[in-house]
């Protein structure tokens, strides 16, 4: 019941994805929600949330794609699986904050950025370091000194 909590009763974050706007802008409900563990219906959720985009869950939970579907029926994801996917909704919560607008946000995601060597935003999401590169480039675009 106690992981409920954080993907019931708040405001969502991201359209569709039942994690709160709270789980993913302060830390310590982050790590709460992390130890707790995200609902492996959050998983299906996310990756409707990116598009349709299950190669970049595939990478970034390490499974093939006949195995992804086990995700989303699991109680709750360990730690490490719960920590990635709610990093990834994380950025990509930033990014429609930066861009005011998910089809915006969407398309920024998917376009060459020659800030991040010609690689598109959604391409590093698989990676804890390929991420922190996306945060630093919507930085970069939220306080104007790159577009």
């Amino acid at each position: 019941m106690e992981a409920l909590e954080h993907y019931s009763n708040s405001q969502q974050a991201v359209s569709g994805v039942s994690v709160s706007v709270n789980v993913l802008t302060d830390k310590i409900a982050f790590i709460h929600a992390v130890r707790v563990g995200v609902p492996g219906s959050v998983v299906k959720q996310a990756i409707q949330a990116m598009g349709n985009n299950r190669e970049l869950f595939v990478r970034l939970l390490e499974t093939t794609p006949g195995n992804l579907h086990r995700f989303y029926h699991r109680k709750a994801l360990s730690r490490t699986d719960s920590e990635e996917v709610l990093d990834v909704l994380r950025v990509l919560y930033h990014a429609q904050t930066v861009f005011g607008d998910t089809a915006k946000a969407h398309e920024w995601l998917n376009t060459p950025i020659p800030a991040l060597a010609g690689e598109t935003p959604l391409n590093l999401f698989d990676t804890f370091e390929g991420r922190q590169l996306v945060r630093e480039a919507l930085r970069k675009i939220e306080f104007g000194e790159f577009s």
